[in-house]
C-alpha cells in the first residue's frame, strides 16, 4: 500500500535533520533581523482571492492557488459560464480565496488594516510557507518558506542601506559568498520613456532580464520587435552591450548619466549612486550594479536588488526593492516601502551542496538514559528531570524489556553522544555511568559531575 503513497510536486517531506538545518537558517536569520530592529508578525495561510490578484503582474497571478468556496461550489454557476471553459473567468466564480504568493502583498494589507495600531516607519520581519503553482525543477518548489524584512513608511534610501547591511551580516553568518545585484526601476522606465516603448514596458524589461540565458543577440532580435526607432535602437543596444562589458560600478555609473536623458532614468541614476557610494564608506562589499536586473513583480517602483551564491550555479538567494504604491492599492496612498525576502530553501540547498552546516546541527539529543530495570523507571525520570532543569536534552528509553545492546544502538542511530545507565549498585552510591558514545569511555559520576562534564565541553 505504502507504494501507491505520493506527495505533490514541489513539496517535501523533512526528516529531524533537515529540520534541525531548517531551523539553523530561520534562527541565524531572526537573531540578525532583530539586531537591526525588526520585529515579527505572521498573516494568515490563505488571502481574499482579490487581494492578491493584479499585484504579480500577468504571468504572477497564474501562478496562484485558488480554494474552491465551501459547500456547494458550483450554485450560483450558469451553464452559459460552465460551457464557455474559460478557466480563469470560472475559479473567480467559485473561488473566493487563494493561497499567498509571497509575503510583501498580505504585509501591505496587514498595515492598511492595522495603520492605527502601527508606528511608522513600522519594521517587520516575517518567516512563513508560501505557495506559487510553479513548474517544479531544482531549486523551485510549490511550497516553499520565504523570510521578509521590510521597513514601511520611510523615502530614505538609508533602508537600502541597512538591508544591504542585514544581507552582509546574514551572508557572514551562514559563512556563504554571494554578489548582491542591484538596479532601479526607475532607469528601466527611463529607457523606456526615451525609447517611446512606455506602453511595452513590461515586455521590455523581460526582454532585459533574459540576456544571461539567451544573449545578447537573441535579446537584440526581440528589443527588434517594440517599435523603437532605428536610431534609437542602435543607440540602446550599443548601450546594453557597452554596459555588459563593463566591471567596475564607477565605469557603469559614467555610461549610465552618459545614455540616460529623462527626469525619471536621471531619478533613478541618482538614488543608484546614493546607495553605491554609502557601500564604499560602509565597507559594504560584492555589491553590483546591472541595469538588465529587472524582477518580474510589478509592484516594485524604485531599487530592486538580487543576491546570487557564488559557490554554485543555484541561482538567486535573496530579492526585493522599494514598493511606493503598494498599499495605495489597498486604500493607503503615500506609504513608501523597501524589502526583501530570504529564499531559506535555496539557501538550505547551497550550505547542503558546500556542506557548510554546522558539524553537530544534527544533534537535537544530548544524553540517552537507558532502562533495564522495571523497578527503576520512576527514577530514571526524576534523574531526566534534573539534567532538564540545566538545559540538557534528555531521551528516556521506556522499555526495560529490550536488551541493553540494542538500547546502545539505538543512542548510536540517534547520534546521541552520551548515554547514562544505573542499577542499584550505582544508585547506593549516588553515582551513575556515563558513557561517551564516540570513544566508548565510561564514567561513575554524581549527577552534578556528569551536568558538569557536559556542559563544560
Amino acid at each position: 500500500m505504502s507504494k501507491n503513497l505520493t506527495i505533490p510536486k514541489g513539496t517535501r517531506d523533512f526528516n529531524p535533520e533537515q529540520v534541525a538545518k531548517r531551523e539553523y537558517i530561520f534562527n541565524t536569520l531572526k537573531h540578525v533581523f532583530s539586531l537591526y530592529g525588526f520585529v515579527p508578525i505572521e498573516t494568515p495561510s490563505m488571502e481574499q482571492l482579490n487581494t492578491l490578484l493584479g499585484k504579480y503582474g500577468e504571468e504572477g497571478d497564474k501562478l496562484i492557488f485558488k480554494i474552491l468556496n465551501s459547500g456547494n461550489f458550483i450554485e450560483g454557476v450558469s451553464n452559459e459560464d460552465w460551457n464557455e471553459k474559460n478557466a480563469n473567468k470560472l475559479s473567480l466564480k467559485i473561488c473566493e480565496k487563494g493561497l499567498r504568493y509571497d509575503l510583501t502583498v498580505p504585509f501591505a494589507r496587514y498595515v492598511v488594516m492595522h495603520q492605527n495600531e502601527i508606528t511608522f516607519p513600522f519594521k517587520r520581519y516575517q518567516i512563513q510557507q508560501v505557495w506559487r503553482a510553479d513548474k517544479p525543477q531544482k531549486g523551485r518548489y510549490r511550497e516553499f518558506y520565504q523570510c521578509d524584512v521590510d521597513i514601511i513608511g520611510s523615502n530614505s534610501l538609508l533602508s537600502e542601506l541597512e538591508l544591504l547591511l542585514i544581507i552582509k551580516d546574514v551572508f557572514t553568518a551562514l559563512n556563504l559568498k554571494y554578489q548582491t545585484i542591484i538596479n532601479n526601476r526607475k532607469i528601466l522606465q527611463g529607457i523606456a520613456e526615451q525609447n517611446n516603448i512606455v506602453e511595452h514596458f513590461t515586455s521590455f524589461s523581460v526582454i532585459l532580464d533574459k540576456l544571461d540565458k539567451i544573449g545578447f543577440e537573441k535579446v537584440k532580435s526581440e528589443l527588434s520587435q517594440l517599435p523603437i526607432k532605428s536610431e534609437d535602437f542602435y543607440k540602446l543596444t550599443n548601450f546594453i552591450f557597452n554596459f555588459n562589458q563593463l566591471s567596475t560600478n564607477k565605469d557603469k555609473i559614467n555610461l549610465l548619466l552618459e545614455y540616460i536623458n529623462t527626469d525619471i532614468g536621471k531619478k533613478g541614476v541618482e538614488e543608484i549612486i546614493f546607495i553605491i557610494n554609502n557601500c564604499e564608506k560602509l565597507n559594504i562589499d560584492n555589491v553590483a550594479i546591472d541595469i538588465l536586473l529587472a524582477r518580474g513583480l510589478n509592484y516594485y517602483t524604485g531599487t530592486i536588488l538580487e543576491v546570487k551564491s557564488t559557490e554554485t550555479q543555484i541561482g538567486s538567494i535573496c530579492g526585493g526593492g522599494r514598493y511606493d504604491n503598494l498599499t495605495g492599492i489597498f486604500g493607503l496612498p503615500d506609504v513608501s516601502g523597501v524589502g526583501m525576502s530570504f529564499g531559506a530553501d535555496r539557501i538550505y540547498d547551497v550550505l547542503e551542496v558546500l556542506n557548510k552546516f554546522p558539524e553537530n546541527i544534527h544533534q537535537t539529543i544530548d544524553i540517552f538514559i537507558a532502562n533495564f530495570d522495571i523497578n527503576l523507571e520512576t527514577k530514571l525520570f526524576e534523574i531526566a528531570n534534573e539534567l532538564r532543569k540545566n538545559n540538557l536534552r534528555v531521551e528516556v528509553f521506556h522499555d526495560s524489556n529490550v536488551k541493553l545492546k540494542k538500547q546502545l544502538n539505538i543512542a548510536n542511530q540517534k547520534q546521541i553522544p552520551w548515554v547514562i545507565m544505573l542499577g542499584e549498585n550505582e544508585i547506593s552510591q549516588n553515582k551513575y555511568l556515563l558513557k561517551n558514545m564516540k570513544t566508548g569511555e565510561q564514567f561513575l559520576l554524581t549527577l552534578n559531575e556528569i551536568i558538569d562534564k557536559i556542559n563544560n565541553l
